[in-house]
C-alpha cells in the first residue's frame, strides 16, 4: 500500500493580498464606527430636543392647568357669590311679598267690612222705604177705592143718563129701511148714538158752494136752503153717481145705498141756516157689498 501524503504548493504573492483586504476591512469598520458614532450623537441630540420639548409641553400644561384651575376656582367662587346673593334677594323678596300680601289682606278685610256696612245701611234704608211705600200704598189704595166707588157712581149715573137719552131719541122710519132709526137732534144725543157702537158718525157743516164737500166716503153739495120752513135741497155724490134730495126737512133721515154696504147710509140735518146746513152722516160699521 502506497502512503498518500498531501502536497502543499506554495504560491508566491498570496500574503500580499491579505494585507490590503485586512486594511480595507479595518477602514470599513472604522468608517462604520464613525458613522454609528455620528448616528448615536445625532440620536442623543434628537432625544435631548425631544426631552426639552416634552418638558416644555409639560410645563405649559402645568401652567395651563394652573390657570384653568384658578379660573375654574374663580368661576366657582363667582357662582357661589351669585347664588348667595340670589338667596338673599329671594329671602328679601319673600319677606316683602309676605308683607305686601298681609297688607293687601288687611286692605281687603277693611273694604269688605266697609262694603258690608254700606250694604247693611242700604238694606235698612230700603226696609224703611218699603215700610213707607207700604203705608203710602195703603193710603193710595184707600184713595183709589174711594175714587173707584166715585167712578162707579159716575158710570152708573152716566149709564142712566145715556139710557135716558136713548129713550128720548126720536125713532123715525126711513124711506129705504123698514126698521125705525134713532135720530139725534143735538151733540149730546149724537154722543149717545156713538156709545151704542152700531154705526160710524161724521158731523158736518156745509155751506153752499160750487164744489161739493166731502163727508166720510161721500160728497154733499148744498143747492138751496129755506130757513123759514127748515127745508133744504142737496146733491149726494156716491159711487160716481149724483142723486138730488129735494125739499127735505130737519131731523129727517135721508137714506141712500152705496155699492159697498148692505145697510143704507143715513144723512140727518139738524139745523138749516142761510146757505148752510149742519148735521151728521151715519154709515154702517160693517162694510159688505150688496148682492
Amino acid at each position: 500500500m502506497t502512503d498518500s501524503t498531501p502536497t502543499y504548493t506554495h504560491q508566491p504573492g498570496g500574503s500580499g493580498l491579505k494585507i490590503p483586504i485586512l486594511f480595507g476591512v479595518v477602514i470599513a469598520l472604522v468608517a462604520a464606527n464613525v458613522y454609528l458614532f455620528l448616528q448615536v450623537d445625532r440620536l442623543h441630540a434628537d432625544i435631548a430636543k425631544m426631552r426639552e420639548s416634552i418638558l416644555t409641553e409639560i410645563t405649559n400644561l402645568r401652567e395651563s392647568s394652573t390657570v384653568t384651575t384658578q379660573a375654574n376656582r374663580r368661576n366657582v367662587e363667582t357662582l357661589r357669590d351669585e347664588l348667595e346673593a340670589a338667596r338673599r334677594q329671594a329671602s328679601m323678596a319673600a319677606g316683602q311679598a309676605k308683607t305686601e300680601a298681609t297688607k293687601r289682606a288687611e286692605d281687603l278685610a277693611r273694604r269688605l267690612e266697609l262694603e258690608a256696612k254700606r250694604q247693611q245701611e242700604q238694606v235698612s234704608s230700603a226696609i224703611t222705604e218699603v215700610k213707607q211705600a207700604n203705608e203710602e200704598t195703603a193710603q193710595k189704595v184707600g184713595a183709589v177705592s174711594t175714587e173707584v166707588g166715585a167712578v162707579k157712581t159716575e158710570v152708573a149715573a152716566a149709564k142712566s143718563e145715556l139710557n135716558q137719552t136713548l129713550s128720548n131719541l126720536k125713532r123715525v122710519f126711513g124711506e129705504l129701511d123698514s126698521h125705525a132709526s134713532l135720530i139725534a137732534t143735538n151733540s149730546k144725543e149724537l154722543d149717545a148714538l156713538r156709545a151704542l157702537g152700531d154705526r160710524n158718525y161724521f158731523e158736518f157743516r156745509i155751506r153752499k158752494a160750487k164744489q161739493p164737500q166731502k163727508v166720510g166716503d161721500i160728497a154733499v153739495k148744498v143747492k138751496k136752503t129755506d130757513t123759514k120752513r127748515n127745508k133744504y135741497t142737496i146733491e149726494l155724490l156716491a159711487d160716481d153717481k149724483t142723486v138730488e134730495k129735494k125739499d127735505r126737512t130737519i131731523n129727517e133721515p135721508v137714506q141712500f145705498y152705496v155699492a159697498k154696504a148692505r145697510q143704507p147710509y143715513e144723512l140727518v140735518v139738524n139745523q138749516v141756516n142761510k146757505d148752510e146746513i149742519v148735521g151728521y152722516l151715519a154709515t154702517p160699521k160693517v162694510q159688505s157689498a150688496r148682492k
